[in-house]
């Protein structure tokens, strides 16, 4: 062989070794990211007071409770996702849509991954990249919703 066949050889399998590396940590991070995505929509609280406090109460995305201040401890809960006009606040419930929309993205994302079977590898590497910045621009969107309507 010639030397610049050679060294075309050695740098098309190191760049295929790596590819298939970089698909691989690709993966496990969007499965990780839908874990958190996933978790994110069903905690059904994410700041709150414990019932040893004297107003004890906690409030998640679409769910929220607020301690009676009794001994007893007992606490008033309202919110589903189910029902929708039950959500506190429009900034809750647009925040509520789109983490929604992006947990139902990113596990067809993952979904999509198995078209690495079928599929040309770049075309569906192209469509999970969409998939997951839409995603991240639903979860911007949260978070500037939150800045801009904070607990309206």
């Amino acid at each position: 062989m010639l030397p610049s066949q050679e060294a075309s050889k050695i740098y098309h399998e190191n760049y295929m070794r790596n590819s298939r590396t970089i698909g691989v940590l690709w993966a496990i991070f969007t499965i990780c990211f839908a874990i958190i995505n996933v978790v994110v929509f069903i905690q059904p609280y994410w700041i709150g007071d414990s019932l040893s406090t004297p107003q004890a109460g906690h409030f998640g995305l679409f769910h929220y409770c607020i301690g009676a201040g009794s001994p007893s401890k007992e606490m008033t809960c309202q919110g589903s996702m189910s029902d929708f006009g039950s959500i506190p606040s429009g900034a809750f419930k647009a925040a509520s849509f789109f983490v929604l929309l992006s947990m139902v993205l990113i596990l067809s994302c993952i979904a999509c991954m198995a078209l690495f079977f079928f599929c040309n590898i770049a075309t569906v590497y192209k469509t999970c990249a969409w998939m997951q910045l839409l995603c991240g621009e639903y979860m911007k969107t949260i978070v500037a919703m939150f800045m801009l309507f904070p607990l309206n």
